[in-house]
């Protein structure tokens, strides 16, 4: 008898629509604004409204009187209740300065928007109008807001208890950089600077806490809900037990929504305080005081006259703004760490200086400092070709890593890739001859057409030892007595859609329809003990763990249809069971097991598995230089943009976009394309028209999208995608992480055909955005 087929459109490779997709485009998914428990009370944050002073006097009474509110909360009474937030990565266990962080400030201000005080009102307008009411006496400090500036003997200092204002300073690479420069034929140097920007999710963050007999209940618009649960355990001095976390969806994340922020600890007081369930949801004024990827890069590069690269130095500072529990004060490392990116280098030295300003935090990003290393590194790869009149693509090409595995200079092990066959495939795409030809004709017309190369190497699926950020997670596989299969997971979803991929997993693992199989994320109180999402990691640590899980479970049910068969080769695809001749159906042997367990023999009653999967190529153990290997799996990407530059207005429109990715095995491509389409649309935003902008007082103008100036639709050219396959050797499925590349990709690009448009100008791009009035200065600048 023919074994019937499993359906071909779940098993792994395939593209099933996305699980929650019809809830998502009919508006009847839950999120966490949608949770409204009976005698729900409303939190607004009092913030502060200047960048430097301590606190003289905070007066409640008008607020306390105002209609519908039932508490207000200083900074003063909170630390009466709660602690210090603890870090999600902290500086001190890496040799930096810390401080505490407060749910509400005590004693001191730092940055314009910092909590100093909250407001509970039975309505969300009630809370707002009482919070207007809140009187905060300052005694206003110098404050400083460039961070070469807070370096300088002097500066305003923070934190009095430190030094200065540096975080840390370290030092990375190898080999004999200062050599390499002077030996080499030519020797360039440059300048980028990166603006802030912002992650902007569609849904802000929010947290709706209940403390009820005793157990606290959390449901937040959250990416790491254990971490969360142990945060609060220990800020409020509530056993972990008695504290329940739950993410429903979540729109969006991009790791803004990573724990470590004050107003969860705060919205849990409160409600502790209140006696009653109480809910903040950020504004998007507030959403956008959360800022990313300030960086300046001071660079020079050797080279021999073919064009090989032999020595890189690197001087980063970068400004993070205050100090913050969450972890985007940590991305600078990996600024420094992912150079020289996928070339060849051997004679490297990054030195890095992160620093504090009078600035709100740095959040965690997509991209996680990574995109800025791969943005430096295509500028210099750039002005190299331009110095010895070279082609970029060949420059490139003479460059790039060719053997796997490769050990860098920073000490990353890069498990696999073919760069070269990415340029090749996007060359081809994009037609760069042709664009070449375009080009010329056009320059006759004094129009300006340009052509941009960027690539990137995204280490993912992170574990750095001693921290929240880990390399393994868990999974546990159930089947119940009709066969349907529960996945309760550590991997939270943002809304990218990995609940599906692992479901395709573990459907194709069990051999039965994809339909059978339910995913359970983001509850603490259910799920297995995990990580959530960051890094790249929910297919490769969630994935790997849910099949070692499912294997287990299909080795049950394979025994016991070998006994119900009367055969000793069984197989299971489709939901069925065959083997000698016969079928059953797979339903009919979780019965037979859980149902007939004497009949059935020595065979252990339980259809249910839990499993931790850590991917290979990790070693903490340090190397001669000190240097260790945090990530299992390295993606890569190369990106080719064509624009026009108009250059009376300034203004650069975007003809064409190709992007050639690797991400190894892919579970789902349809959800890699589309993590790699935003990614490439975050990187656009950056590098065209996205920054934050603040004023002389530290206030932030660019407080809502009239004044941060988000790609619209119409903006972004259809971005065409090639995919390449080049499996790791080191995860479950060959499969690597495939939620951070494409945004420095796109920087880098975008940044070179700028200026390889603008070449009869002389231009030399040293920053982002290249909005207008930026792209006329470098023209005037350029102009004899």
């Amino acid at each position: 008898m023919t074994a019937p087929a499993a359906p071909v459109q779940a098993g792994i490779g395939a593209s099933p629509r996305k699980r929650d997709g019809a809830a998502l485009l009919t508006g009847r998914a839950t999120f966490l604004d949608d949770i409204r428990p009976e005698g729900l009370l409303h939190a607004v944050v009092v913030r502060s409204t200047v960048a430097h002073g301590r606190i003289v006097s905070i007066d409640t009474t008008e607020a306390e009187a105002a209609p519908g509110v039932a508490l207000v909360l200083t900074g003063a009474q909170a630390a009466k209740h709660a602690g210090p937030v603890p870090y999600f990565i902290d500086p001190a266990a890496r040799g930096g300065n810390r401080t505490d962080i407060r749910c509400l400030q005590v004693d001191k201000v730092v940055h314009v928007g910092q909590p100093v005080a909250a407001v509970v009102a039975a309505s969300r307008l009630e809370a707002e109008a009482a919070a207007d009411l809140v009187r905060v006496e300052y005694d206003v400090l110098p404050h400083v807001l460039d961070a070469d500036a807070a370096m300088a003997p002097g500066a305003p200092r923070l934190y009095e208890d430190w030094p200065g204002n540096v975080v840390s300073h370290n030092r990375y690479g190898s080999g004999d950089p200062d050599g390499a420069l002077a030996a080499a034929d030519v020797v360039v140097e440059g300048e980028l600077r990166i603006s802030r920007t912002t992650t902007a999710p569609i849904e802000p963050r929010g947290y709706l806490a209940s403390w009820r007999d005793g157990t606290l209940t959390v449901h937040a618009s959250c990416q790491n809900p254990h971490q969360l649960r142990w945060m609060l355990s220990v800020s409020l001095g509530v056993d972990e037990s008695r504290i329940r976390v739950i993410t429903a969806k979540v729109g969006g994340s991009f790791g803004l929504k990573m724990q470590g922020h004050p107003e969860e600890t705060l919205v849990a007081l409160l409600s502790m305080l209140a006696g009653a369930p109480v809910k903040w949801v950020e504004d998007r004024r507030e959403t956008l005081m959360a800022g990313a990827r300030e960086q300046v890069h001071r660079f020079r590069v050797g080279a021999t006259r073919d064009g090989r690269i032999t020595g890189l130095v690197n001087e980063i500072v970068a400004d993070i703004g205050a100090l913050t529990a969450q972890a985007g004060w940590a991305m600078p490392n990996m600024s420094a760490t992912t150079q020289p990116s996928g070339y060849a280098v051997q004679n490297v030295r990054v030195e890095l200086d992160i620093v504090c300003t009078n600035k709100p935090p740095l959040n965690a990003a997509r991209g996680f400092g990574k995109d800025a290393a791969h943005f430096v590194m295509e500028r210099a790869v750039d002005l190299v070709a331009r110095e010895l009149g070279m082609d970029p693509a060949q420059v490139r090409r003479r460059n790039f890593v060719r053997e796997f595995p490769y050990r860098t200079a920073t000490g990353l092990n890069i498990d696999s890739g073919d760069f070269v066959g990415l340029l090749d495939k996007t060359l081809a795409e994009v037609d760069y001859a042709g664009v070449r030809e375009r080009q010329a004709a056009l320059r006759a017309q004094q129009r300006y057409l340009g052509i941009g190369l960027g690539f990137e190497l995204t280490p993912e699926s992170s574990d750095s030892p001693g921290t929240f950020v880990s390399g393994f997670d868990t999974t546990t596989v159930r089947m119940s007595v009709t066969g349907m299969v529960t996945v309760l997971t550590g991997v939270t979803s943002p809304g990218g859609g990995n609940d599906t991929g692992i479901a395709q997993i573990v459907a194709t693992e069990l051999g039965v329809p994809i339909e059978w199989v339910e995913l359970v994320q983001g509850d603490t109180d259910r799920c297995p003990n995990g990580f959530g999402n960051f890094s790249g990691r929910s297919m490769v640590v969630g994935g790997g763990s849910a099949a070692l899980a499912a294997r287990d479970v299909r080795a049950k049910l394979l025994a016991v249809a070998a006994l119900l068969l009367e055969t000793e080769y069984v197989d299971i695809r489709g939901g069925v069971a065959f083997g000698g001749g016969r079928e059953v159906p797979v339903r009919e042997v979780a019965r037979a097991l859980l149902t007939r367990a004497f009949a059935i023999g020595d065979i252990e009653p339980v259809l249910e598995s839990t499993r931790a999967y850590k991917p290979g190529n990790i070693d903490h153990v340090p190397d001669e230089l000190g240097r260790i290997q945090p990530y299992p799996t390295y993606s890569s990407s190369l990106h080719a943009v064509v624009v026009e530059v108009d250059a009376e207005t300034g203004k650069v429109t975007l003809a064409d976009y190709v992007m050639a990715h690797d991400c190894g095995t892919m579970i789902n491509p349809l959800l890699v394309e589309g993590q790699a389409r935003g990614a490439v649309t975050m990187g656009l935003g950056s590098a065209l028209s996205e920054q934050l902008v603040f004023g002389a007082d530290g206030s932030l103008a660019s407080n809502r999208f009239k004044t941060y100036l988000l790609p619209r639709a119409g903006d972004i050219p259809l971005l065409r995608m090639i995919h390449q396959v080049t499996p790791s050797p080191f995860t479950m499925h060959g499969n690597k992480g495939a939620g951070e590349a494409g945004v420095g990709g796109a920087q880098a690009a975008v940044a070179n055909a700028v200026e390889d448009a603008l070449a009869p100008f002389g231009v030399t791009v040293r920053g982002v955005p290249l909005s207008p009035p930026n792209v006329l200065a470098l023209i005037d600048e350029a102009r004899p």
